[in-house]
């Protein structure tokens, strides 16, 4: 007779008993084809209700793990490989968890937004509204390339802003770039080659990785990627930053520009993606043209994201494709779902169409030229202005310094780091070696001014050491 001792039990008793006997199968106490007690005497002989056994008994029998037969009773099934396991101790899994990065005293490094200035108040307005304005349609299934009101939203925001001319049914919206690249590469092909900037943002090389690709590299000059460069790769798709590169900052000339537009029209096949990194916050004059608004051949695939306007928590980024290229994309991709919900599209939808948007970027925009200004005058004012050179390069949130020093680029961060102070050096950004050394890119997004001012005495100090 099975006999448990109930005073362990937490939680229903069926649930209980039903682990019990669960453990004694797998640890071959109970063997297979052996009978168990009937409900009435298990019950009986424990002192606990029948229909509590039967709940148990059915949970065993849901799993597979004990079967019934007609006027006989229950028996333990047949588990065809199961591994006997020891019921004490515990499972170890040693998973390697990407560690956090452990505080410091300031962070260069760091291009966040500060979390003071977004408008918290507002979006849960528009949240609200959204939830009961549109109860019907937060539960109905997103098209693929994002719901309609979002797209037109956008499609809107880029006429006025950026001067360009795009149907919101060219629109794919998704979670974040990266999802976006992976949609890229099917649409195009990973048995093309792709192109990109050196120096460049890695994770793109990363993200390219995951489907197979090895990709090539052309480097810059004060005018952006180098046609020459581009040509001596042959590549077939070419992915820049024309507006505002990372991390240099170069904006790409307009007869650069023109040259690149005629390379991808040298060859079927070959296009252009324009990541429009940090558009919105060019500081000084108008915006610069988008390669997408030079396009007339539908070579250009434009991308861009939320994640600088507003949060990188938010994951909304959107593409806009040349016309025959949408086309593929919803007769080949559309059973893909759209990674962004429902709820967060059509409230950003409505922030945008009700002006929000563009009230928070004109905020954002006079409050990060101040604070741009407030860094480089911290830089100007300290030591280490003796031994340094500002590069702007109209760079969006953030700027380049040149140091005169002997000491390499990994010394140097090796021993800030060990003051609390984080940066990076525009070296680390390098896919091939290079001989561009005693950079370093300074992001003032999310700095407190007092804690940069510290930082740029401690820098000075090390490099007099």
């Amino acid at each position: 007779m099975l006999t448990y001792n109930f005073a362990k039990a937490q939680g229903p008793l069926y649930e209980y008993i039903y682990q019990c006997i669960k453990d004694d199968i797998m640890a071959g106490n109970l063997r297979q084809g052996e009978k168990l007690p009937s409900k009435r005497a298990f019950a009986k002989n424990n002192g606990i209700s029948t229909i509590t056994i039967q709940n148990a008994y059915d949970q065993l029998i849901s799993e597979g793990y004990i079967y019934t037969v007609p006027q006989k009773g229950y028996y333990v099934a047949e588990l065809e490989g199961m591994k006997k396991v020891r019921r004490e101790g515990s499972v170890s899994l040693h998973i390697d968890m990407p560690k956090k990065r452990p505080d410091c005293a300031a962070d260069l490094s760091d291009n966040r937004m500060n979390p003071a200035f977004f408008p918290f108040s507002i979006w849960a307005k528009v949240l609200r509204h959204t939830i009961s304005d549109k109860s019907g349609e937060l539960m109905e299934a997103s098209p693929a390339g994002g719901i309609g009101e979002l797209r037109a939203a956008i499609a809107e925001h880029l006429k006025s802003f950026r001067g360009m001319l795009v149907d919101p049914d060219q629109i794919v919206v998704g979670a974040g770039t990266e999802y976006l690249y992976g949609l890229i590469v099917q649409l195009l092909g990973n048995e093309k080659q792709y192109c990109v900037e050196n120096p460049g943002y890695r994770k793109i090389v990363q993200v390219y990785s995951q489907y197979h690709i090895s990709c090539k590299y052309a480097d810059l000059d004060e005018k952006g990627m180098t046609f020459e460069e581009l040509r001596a790769t042959g590549a077939d798709i070419a992915h820049i930053s024309p507006n505002h590169h990372f991390p240099t900052g170069i904006t790409m000339s307009a007869g650069r520009r023109y040259e690149i537009l005629a390379w991808a029209n040298e060859r079927e096949g070959r296009y252009i993606i324009e990541d429009d990194y940090d558009s919105e916050f060019r500081l000084n004059g108008k915006p610069i043209p988008t390669l997408f608004s030079m396009d007339a051949c539908e070579k250009v695939i434009y991308m861009n994201t939320f994640s600088k306007s507003l949060t990188p928590t938010i994951r909304i980024s959107y593409m806009v494709l040349p016309v025959h290229l949408i086309n593929r994309f919803y007769r080949e991709l559309s059973f893909y779902a759209c990674t962004v919900s429902n709820f967060e599209q059509y409230t950003l939808a409505a922030f945008i169409r009700q002006g929000y948007f563009e009230k928070h970027i004109n905020r954002m925009r006079l409050y990060y030229s101040r604070q741009r200004k407030k860094m480089i005058e911290a830089i100007k004012k300290s030591k280490l202005n003796e031994v340094c050179e500002i590069i702007e390069n109209d760079s969006g949130l953030h700027f380049l310094i040149r140091i005169k020093t002997d000491k390499e680029d990994g010394e140097i961060l090796h021993a800030l780091e060990e003051k609390g102070i984080r940066v990076k050096a525009l070296s680390e950004y390098f896919f091939t070696p290079s001989d561009k050394k005693h950079c370093f890119i300074i992001n003032y997004s999310n700095i407190d001014i007092e804690k940069a001012e510290k930082a740029c005495d401690i820098f000075y100090e090390m490099l007099m050491k």
